[in-house]
């Protein structure tokens, strides 16, 4: 556990300091983000925070490699290189992307040219896991197309969330959060090792969106931009990719224990439940209307927040509990003896979040419409 504290502590400070540094350098290059009719800033705000993130996210990885226990177990895996080199081209793409801007069709051909880098050096489902039937293998000509399917579902759906000060940081925190849980008390559970290449990507995320938030909370200094968001959404289907192969599928038939056996990519959904349902939600919408999938507009969770009458800050907040409801709750229910009563903590949870959410419509005087 330290070794893992460590490399998500260096992730942080390494991105929280060299953040006003990227933040210079965007203003003076140009890279900022102009005031438009769907966006929820206003003033022009610079952007390429994925560059200090990216910064972030290699120190933390370099720490993982030097550090006695990790570097042991690493040594032999090619996951954290190809996560590396996954993120360098995805960042490279946001970058050119937050400077002069890409069309939607090229900004999806640079996720997949990234998610097919990381997934040909190494990081690729081998297995899923299926209610009923175990350990299910994937054939080597299905793990890519299906891993890159998978990387590119996950960029989007925290691109697409990313749309508020402070949003998508502490959105795939919590999540990384979560995988980085279900990970270490999977392996401990199974009675193996606990240090794992998917279990350092979750910390070493964690970290990283820990030391760039600071900047990112509303009002926002800086936006991590596609340059982030691409970059971060990567990171963490690594992160979930690796997760799943890192637990022999023997040990998942021959395991007697029942439900966090059988089904390990429930968590990573779990913590991604949010920007997922936002996805789908924009996705049928646009689709209804005639639009383009990808053609943006300010229908999204969030946006609704602030219609109801809620501030960013307030909105973003809000968001941190149901992402933290949905995706540790998941963890908490799956590992706990006492599953009725974690049920009964998160039911009280949720109808107090739900309350939260509705409080402005309720508090607003009568005879004021919406």
């Amino acid at each position: 556990m330290r070794e893992y504290a460590l490399a998500a502590l260096v992730a942080a400070v390494v991105t929280y300091l060299t953040t006003p540094v990227v933040r210079r350098c965007a203003v003076a290059w140009g890279a900022v983000a102009a005031v438009r009719e769907r966006d929820v800033h206003s003033v022009p705000t610079p952007r390429l925070g994925g560059v200090a993130m990216f910064l972030g996210l290699s120190a933390g990885l370099l720490v993982a490699r030097h550090t006695p226990v990790l570097h042991d177990v690493l040594r032999g895996s090619a996951e954290p290189r190809g996560v590396f080199w996954g993120g360098l081209v995805i960042c490279a793409v946001g970058v050119v992307d937050d400077r002069w801007g890409l069309d939607a069709f090229t900004k999806l051909a640079g996720q997949i040219c990234a998610a097919g880098v990381m997934v040909t050096l190494g990081v690729q489902l081998s297995y899923a896991v299926v209610p009923g039937l175990g350990a299910v293998s994937i054939s080597p000509d299905m793990a890519v197309p299906v891993t890159v399917l998978l990387v590119v579902i996950i960029v989007n759906a925290v691109n697409f969330v990313d749309g508020l000060d402070g949003l998508a940081a502490g959105v795939v925190g919590i999540a990384a959060l979560g995988s980085f849980a279900y990970s270490y008390i999977l392996l401990a559970s199974l009675g193996v090792l606990r240090e794992a290449p998917g279990t350092m990507l979750a910390a070493v995320l964690v970290g990283v969106c820990a030391g760039f938030l600071p900047h990112n909370f509303s009002p926002a200094r800086l936006f991590m931009g596609d340059s982030g968001s691409m970059l971060i959404g990567l990171v963490l289907a690594g992160a979930v990719t690796s997760a799943i192969g890192q637990v022999d599928a023997g040990s998942l038939r021959e395991s007697t224990q029942s439900v966090p056996f059988l089904v390990p990519l429930l968590i990573p959904v779990a913590v991604l439940a949010l920007p997922f349902l936002d996805l789908a939600m924009a996705v049928v919408r646009r689709t209804l209307s005639g639009k383009s999938p990808f053609a943006p507009d300010k229908l999204h969770l969030h946006h609704r927040l602030l219609e109801i009458g809620h501030s960013t800050r307030r909105a973003v907040l809000l968001m941190y509990v149901w992402s933290a409801l949905v995706g540790l709750g998941a963890v908490a229910l799956f590992f706990s003896s006492g599953p009725l009563l974690v049920l009964a903590g998160l039911g009280v949870v949720a109808v107090l979040a739900g309350g939260a959410v509705l409080l402005p419509r309720w508090r607003r005087p009568r005879g004021v419409s919406s």
